[in-house]
């Protein structure tokens, strides 16, 4: 949004400007801060005033459902319904996880008991979906967690959730492609790094180019800027044979299945199993894709809760019911790294099963790639709306009804990463994005359901915050302690300062909202036992992994510090000063009418003592 000078300065090329090229300054800044060099060194003067107006301002529901959405000029088309939503749910996360990671983490953390690991993930998954539910209900907008927490925890959450957000999914899409390559590899009879380029100056994690993962995420791109029902119907095809080549693997892995594999359950004990689901948390990455897609259903109230917990239970009972398959199939020793379950066919004499294996692996990865792509550009689309990042970003093409900007720029990052680096250190650094959002959005739908300004007394508001400070901390104090030691003794302080926190929200802060349509059950305890599992299972990441995090976020702050903040500053004031100019016109225009009501009343009742012929002297008239 900028003052009307500059939409007129720039009105001279529109009409070129349409036919033709889109890439001028003003697409990408067009806010007052950045229309010349005294306003930018004047805005960034301003900077610590402007950052606390964002970190205090909290949008509206309204604003995001109605303001943000006209930013894109054109409206997304409402084609989903409760069943795209589920086989978007099962092919946004039935991936490069099971049939990769499994394998990896079975070898490595918690042998056979790695279907605990799937059970503690899906537990952690299952809780956030619901969190997720409530606010795609109540907010069906394409921004997903990023507009949730723009309404409850304020802009620089959301801003800090948004680049995590966006890391999160190129780094999903560049390990599913990079595995797409190694299953493609055990299809055509070749060890997964032989369709590779080998770099030999560049590090261990990587040397191995690929190719190959670049191309497929080109194809999917052009995919997902076609049509969003389109992708969905391809998704189901391809969901259907990736389910049918699931029930396979189990039917047929079970008919080899030797208990002697599971002589040792948990060999590396519980922090092996805990350390396995903190990266297989991966393998339940996508989910919140489906919630972007919120603006595009056509029934959310309806369509939203079954689609999500729907499409979640289903997988994490797939998921487990694989998990046991493998280790049954194969001691956890001998479990191959890269194509677990293709190997594991091969060993026990079912050679021709690997090609079926590799077959089904290949479509599942490319139905989440699929619905990554469409995920992700939903969320860049509504984070630029809001001018956090480029507003070009932001523009959704009148024919497709797709955000293409969007959905090109994400998907070159993916192919980039995907270029270069390893699964394994992609899968750790994605499960700690994926779970400092998931805590966010928990700890946001605390604040909704307690906190609501003009009527949650100031007293209230302290005992929640007390509340919320004990849960959050305890959590951090618990997941500290796991990382560093195996004793039990500190567990007995932080479980129960967990529980008087949550216990003094349920007792002593009275609901300040209740849901309009759909509801998470047993609030406050459902999402703030997701914070603490959340937060647990970040304690079990490598250091190494929490280093590239923090690296990130610097990087994203210094954009915001330099860009994003005075962009969304602007924005923000300019809509603030057309609201109130539309409701003065409004107050105006309804002055007007009384005046003009007033005198004709009393004419027409009497009551002004006059007759007819000297009304029309009245200033009114």
């Amino acid at each position: 949004m900028v003052a009307s000078g500059t939409e007129a300065s720039g009105g001279g090329d529109e009409g070129l400007r349409r036919r033709g090229c889109t890439y001028r300054k003003y697409d990408f800044l067009p806010e007052e801060s950045f229309q010349t060099w005294g306003n930018y060194v004047k805005a960034l003067s301003q900077t610590p005033g402007r950052f606390k107006d964002r970190v205090l301002t909290r949008s509206l529901d309204s604003t995001e459902l109605v303001e943000m959405k006209a930013q894109s000029h054109n409206e997304m088309k409402k084609t989903l319904n409760w069943w795209d939503l589920i086989w978007f749910g099962i092919g946004a996360v039935i991936g490069a996880g099971i049939f990769v990671l499994t394998g990896l983490e079975a070898k490595k953390h918690a042998g056979p008991a790695v279907v605990l690991s799937y059970v503690v993930s899906g537990v952690s998954a299952l809780l956030s979906v619901f969190c997720y539910t409530e606010f795609a209900v109540e907010i069906p907008v394409a921004g997903g967690s990023f507009a949730y927490l723009r309404v409850e925890l304020g802009d620089f959450t959301a801003f800090i959730a948004a680049g995590n957000i966006l890391l999160e999914y190129v780094i999903g899409g560049a390990a599913v492609a990079r595995s797409w390559t190694s299953y493609f590899a055990t299809l055509c009879n070749h060890n997964s790094n032989d369709f590779r380029i080998v770099a030999p100056g560049l590090g261990e994690n990587y040397k191995y180019l690929d190719p190959i993962a670049v191309v497929v995420i080109i194809g999917i791109c052009f995919l997902a800027v076609l049509s969003t029902k389109g992708s969905s119907r391809l998704n189901y095809i391809a969901s259907i044979v990736h389910v049918i080549v699931i029930l396979f693997i189990i039917i047929a892995g079970l008919t080899k299945a030797d208990t002697k594999n599971y002589e040792k359950f948990a060999p590396f004990g519980p922090r092996g199993v805990f350390q396995a689901s903190a990266v297989l948390f991966f393998a339940y990455v996508g989910f919140d894709a489906v919630s972007t897609m919120a603006e595009e259903t056509k029934n959310p109230g309806k369509d939203i809760p079954i689609g999500l917990v729907g499409s979640m239970v289903i997988t994490t009972f797939v998921y487990c019911l694989l998990a046991v398959t493998l280790c049954l199939m194969q001691p956890y020793g001998s479990i191959d790294e890269q194509a677990p379950f293709s190997v594991a066919f091969e060993a026990v004499g079912m050679g021709w099963a690997k090609y079926v294996v590799a077959a089904g692996a290949l479509k599942g990865m490319t139905s989440v790639l699929l619905v990554g792509a469409v995920g992700q550009a939903r969320y860049l689309t509504h984070i630029a709306r809001t001018h956090m990042v480029p507003p070009w970003f932001a523009q959704v093409d009148g024919k497709t009804g797709t955000p293409v900007n969007a959905t090109v720029t994400m998907l070159s990052a993916t192919a980039f990463i995907a270029f270069f680096s390893s699964l394994d250190v992609l899968a750790s650094l994605l499960s700690i994005s994926t779970l400092f959002i998931f805590s966010l959005v928990a700890i946001a739908l605390l604040v909704r359901r307690y906190y609501v300004s003009g009527v949650t007394t100031q007293a209230t508001r302290n005992k929640f915050i007390a509340c919320l400070v004990l849960i959050v901390g305890s959590s951090i104090a618990t997941s500290v302690y796991w990382s560093k030691t195996d004793k039990w003794t500190a567990y007995v302080v932080t479980a129960p300062l967990w529980f008087l926190g949550t216990l003094g929200i349920w007792i002593l802060v009275p609901q300040a909202r209740s849901p309009k349509l759909w509801g998470v059950p047993l609030v406050p305890w459902l999402p703030s036992l997701s914070v603490a599992i959340n937060i647990f299972l970040l304690g079990s990441i490598d250091r190494d992994s929490f280093i590239r995090f923090a690296a990130w976020t610097l990087i994203i702050l210094v954009y915001y510090f330099f860009f994003g903040l005075h962009a969304s500053y602007d924005t923000a004031k300019d809509s603030l000063a057309k609201r109130l100019e539309a409701g003065t016109n409004l107050e105006l225009k309804k002055a007007e009418a009384a005046e003009v009501y007033a005198p004709s009343a009393a004419r027409d009742s009497g009551l002004d003592g006059k007759s007819g012929s000297n009304t029309s002297a009245h200033p009114a008239s």
